[in-house]
């Protein structure tokens, strides 16, 4: 990783963010360090800032940029879940610890990997890095997510997404006994201003971002909800379930680093999928059981009863 350390100047002041470091290192477009700004990758006096940011006399700039990787996204014979599939769209359940999508260290082993073995068309318009992929689920989240086979399914699915009419709920187990049988989280998500890796609550530098729930189940000290989304914000059930004090189990990230059950991730899973299909125009829904592991835990929170 290539390392930058600019400082403002009183010719710099007012200066948007993005333009200061294209005009520092020319090496780079601007659209790409746009996209380094947006990923976390820069800093201002160790604070995230966003692209049209307006710099002051003697802040300091911090760029981090990535070594150039020759990447080459080779098939896999990976088992993988499918739950439905036609000419131009799959639905998969994802298990948990695979990521969705190769990225600086992970090129192998994830859902495209297997996709590109499994597939002989998928859509372009992610490049060839995310072929066929429209949204994503976190690495240790499990469940369904929708794979375009063709451009024109992508694009009409990319539209349902941004629009919300797609339906997202997922199951989590959270820490503590929450009151309220049902509940609604109305609080903007952005960037954590120092570690790139996190998300937050935050006023600044945000997006809206809205999460409804109801208690499906209660125990001692945990509660299992059904999480639905009505906008899709990254981490957003993750950050909105600990802001309000219930944290998803196994969530180190956000939750509690201690692992009371053994787990390899967080107890959230993408259980009920619905969109309308982008060619037929039928509406569909999926649903994907708990995983065992899930399940598991369930079962001996029950005996404590």
């Amino acid at each position: 990783m290539n390392d930058f350390l600019l400082n403002v100047t009183e010719q710099d002041i007012s200066t948007r963010l993005d333009v200061f470091i294209s005009n520092k290192i020319k090496t780079y477009s601007r659209s790409y360090i746009k996209k380094l700004i947006n990923d976390g990758m820069v800093n201002v006096n160790n604070v995230i800032r966003q692209p049209n940011y307006r710099l002051k006399s003697g802040e300091q700039v911090k760029v981090f940029i990535p070594k150039t990787v020759k990447v080459d996204i080779k098939p896999e014979n990976i088992k993988i879940d499918i739950i439905y599939e036609d000419n131009y769209i799959m639905i998969i359940n994802k298990p948990q610890g695979m990521v969705v999508h190769p990225a600086h260290g992970n090129y192998s082993g994830t859902l495209v990997n297997a996709l590109l073995y499994q597939c002989t068309s998928l859509s372009g318009i992610n490049g060839i890095i995310r072929p066929g992929i429209v949204h994503r689920l976190d690495k240790d989240t499990s469940g369904l997510l929708v794979v375009a086979k063709t451009n024109v399914a992508h694009i009409e699915l990319s539209n349902q997404f941004k629009e919300g009419s797609t339906i997202r709920k997922y199951v989590a187990l959270l820490e503590g006994k929450m009151k309220s049988e049902t509940g609604v989280v109305k609080a903007p998500i952005g960037r954590h201003p120092v570690d790139r890796k996190k998300m937050m609550v935050t006023s600044k530098n945000s997006k809206y971002a809205e999460t409804k729930y109801k208690i499906l189940e209660s125990f001692k000290n945990n509660t299992l909800v059904e999480a639905k989304l009505e906008t899709g914000r990254t981490h957003q059930i993750r950050v909105h379930m600990s802001y309000i004090g219930h944290p998803v189990v196994g969530d180190i990230l956000y939750g509690y680093k201690k692992n009371r059950f053994n787990l390899k991730g967080q107890l959230l899973h993408a259980s009920i999928l619905g969109l309308n299909h982008p060619i037929t125009k039928k509406d569909l829904k999926f649903r994907a059981p708990l995983p065992d592991y899930f399940v598991k835990v369930l079962g001996s929170l029950r005996c404590q009863l």
